[in-house]
C-alpha cells in the first residue's frame, strides 16, 4: 500500500521548520507527548484523521505516534493543506494523503485511502470520515472503538445522525470542550479570519462596514477583532438570544437583506447553507468583499453568484472579481472556502495547543474505554480541566484553591445567610 500522496514540490526542509516553530508554541501538547512516549496508551490503535493539514496538526500527529498509534491523515478541506508540512510529515513516517488544490474527487479518494488502514479510532474535522464510513464503508464500523470531532459543523451533523438513529459508533465532540470553543473558535477564528482577509485583499478595515453572518463563538471572535481594527460591525442572526447578545455587545443587528446594501466586507460563519444568496448579492455595493469562515463552502451561494455574473477574473491570490450584469463588481475570497486557512495559515499554534491536547487525550480515553454507548459525548470534565490547568501552568499563571471551609459551604445548604 502506498504510504503517502503529497505534492511533488521540494518543500520538506521548509515543512520541518514550520513544524519546529509550531512545536515551540504548543507546550500542553508537548507535555502530553512526553507522557505518551513513556506510557504508550495508544499502542495497538490505528487512527484515521481527516484534519486541516497544518503545522499544528503535524504536532498532534507526532504526539499520537509517540503514544504508539499508527496514524493515517488526509486533509479536511481542499485548500487548507500546507504542502510543505504534508511533505515533511510524509518523510517523518505519517501516512499522509493531502495536497493543496484538490478537486472533489481527489478529496474523497484521500479519505478512502486513509480508511484503507482499517482504523480503530477516527478523528474528524467536519465529519466526512464518519459520513464515508456510514455510506460506503459500513463493513469497517465494527472495528471502530470511537471517534472525535473537531468543529461545530461536524458536531451538528453527528448530532443529527444520533437523533435519527443512524450513528453507528460513539463520538466525542471535542469542539464542545470549554478549552476548545471558548478559545479556538473565538480567539483563533477571530484572528485567523482577519489575517486571511488582509492577506487576500490588503484593504484597510478601519471605517469599513463589516458584516458578520451569525453570532456563534467563531462569529463573536471575528466581530471582536474587526471592531478592534476600527470596523463598524454589523451582525446578522436567526436566533433571538444570540441577536440580543450581539446588541448588548455593542453591534448593530439587522437581517442580511438590510446589511447587503451597506456592507463593505461580508464574512459568514454559521455552519448553514446559503447565508448569502442571490437577493443579497443583487443589493451589494460595487467593490463589496465576500468571504466565509464556516467549515464548508456552502454558506455563500456561489452558483447564484456565477449566474448573476457576466465575467470573472482573478485579481490576486485567493481573490476573484465577479462583474454582475449591472456592472457591479463583487470580490469573492478563497473560492468561498475557509478564508482563514485557504488565504492564511489557520489558527495560531498557541490556540490549537488546547484543541489538539483535547484530541490527544480524548483518543487516549477512547482507547482505554471498554464500552462506550453509541452517541455523541461531551469531552469528560477531567480532560477539559486538565488542558486548562496545563495551559495556565505553561503561561506561568497560578490561581487560588478552595479552602476546606469554602468547599463545605459549596456542598451544603445548612450554613445559609448569617
Amino acid at each position: 500500500m502506498k504510504k503517502f500522496q503529497v505534492t511533488n514540490k521540494p518543500l520538506t526542509a521548509q515543512g520541518h521548520l514550520q513544524i519546529e516553530w509550531a512545536t515551540k508554541h504548543m507546550p500542553v501538547l508537548n507535555i502530553i507527548k512526553e507522557r505518551f512516549e513513556k506510557e504508550k496508551p495508544l499502542q495497538g490503535q490505528t487512527i484515521a484523521a481527516c484534519l486541516h493539514v497544518t503545522k499544528e496538526t503535524a504536532v498532534l500527529m507526532k504526539t499520537l505516534i509517540a503514544g504508539g498509534a499508527i496514524v493515517a491523515l488526509c486533509g479536511s478541506n481542499p485548500l487548507s493543506t500546507q504542502d510543505d508540512v504534508a511533505t515533511a510529515l510524509a518523510e517523518s513516517g505519517v501516512h499522509v494523503f493531502a495536497w493543496r488544490g484538490q478537486n472533489t474527487e481527489d478529496y474523497y479518494k484521500c479519505i478512502e485511502k486513509v480508511l484503507d488502514f482499517n482504523p480503530t479510532i477516527t478523528m474528524d474535522d467536519g465529519a466526512d470520515v464518519v459520513g464515508m464510513l456510514h455510506s460506503k464503508r459500513q463493513n469497517q464500523i465494527k472495528n471502530i472503538k470511537g471517534g472525535t470531532e473537531e468543529t461545530s459543523t461536524g458536531v451538528v451533523r453527528l448530532k443529527a445522525m444520533e437523533q435519527e438513529g443512524s450513528l453507528k459508533y460513539p463520538i466525542i465532540a471535542v469542539n464542545d470542550a470549554y478549552t476548545k470553543y471558548l478559545f479556538d473558535n473565538r480567539y483563533g477564528t477571530g484572528q485567523s479570519t482577519i489575517d486571511g482577509i488582509l492577506r487576500a485583499t490588503s484593504v484597510l478595515l478601519a471605517g469599513k462596514n463589516f458584516v458578520v453572518g451569525g453570532y456563534g463563538w467563531c462569529s463573536k471572535g471575528i466581530a471582536m477583532r474587526a471592531k478592534g481594527l476600527g470596523s463598524n460591525v454589523i451582525v446578522t442572526e436567526v436566533q433571538p438570544t444570540r441577536a440580543l447578545e450581539a446588541v448588548m455587545d455593542g453591534y448593530r443587528v439587522m437581517p442580511m437583506s438590510e446589511a447587503a446594501p451597506i456592507g463593505d466586507i461580508f464574512v459568514t460563519a454559521t455552519g448553514d447553507i446559503n447565508v448569502i444568496r442571490k437577493e443579497h448579492m443583487q443589493k451589494m455595493k460595487d467593490g463589496a468583499i465576500i468571504c466565509n469562515s464556516g467549515h464548508f463552502n456552502v454558506e455563500i451561494n456561489i452558483d447564484e453568484l456565477e449566474a448573476l455574473s457576466t465575467s470573472k477574473r482573478t485579481m490576486r491570490s485567493n481573490m476573484e472579481e465577479y462583474t454582475l450584469k449591472d456592472g457591479t463588481r463583487l470580490y469573492l475570497l478563497a473560492e468561498g472556502r475557509l478564508v482563514n486557512l485557504a488565504a492564511a495559515e489557520g489558527h495560531p499554534s498557541e490556540v490549537m495547543d488546547m484543541s489538539f491536547a483535547n484530541q490527544a487525550l480524548c483518543s487516549e480515553y477512547i482507547a482505554k474505554s471498554t464500552k462506550l454507548e453509541t452517541k455523541v459525548y461531551i469531552v469528560p470534565k477531567e480532560i477539559d480541566e486538565k488542558v486548562a490547568e496545563l495551559k495556565l501552568k505553561s503561561m506561568g499563571v497560578t490561581i487560588d484553591e478552595l479552602t476546606e471551609e469554602q468547599k463545605k459551604y459549596l456542598s451544603t445548604w445548612e450554613m445559609g445567610t448569617t
